[in-house]
């Protein structure tokens, strides 16, 4: 543990952050397998509907900086591939 207080505080505060960051990558896994579940079983609409809550929540990461903004584009455009190759 620290002994100086500032450094407590931030000991403190990095680990909020990291189980706050935990949480949204771990909803951003979570999209992206409902997408890839979808597309397996050849379920066109329920993919669709799967694709834009992915999006969305891989934006948000992408907003709070946990996700470098190519690294989400490049997910949304193989979870988008993947969709539209369903057609």
């Amino acid at each position: 543990m620290a002994n100086i207080k500032s450094a407590a505080k931030r000991a403190k505060i990095a680990k909020v952050r990291t189980l706050r960051n935990r949480s949204y990558m771990s909803r951003v896994k979570t999209a992206i397998k409902g997408v890839e579940t979808a597309v397996a079983a050849h379920d066109a609409e329920q993919a669709k509907a799967a694709l834009q809550v992915a999006i969305k929540t891989i934006d948000t990461a992408a907003g709070k900086g946990l996700l470098h903004k190519n690294n989400a584009a490049n997910k949304k455009s193989r979870l988008t591939k993947m969709v539209n190759g369903l057609n």
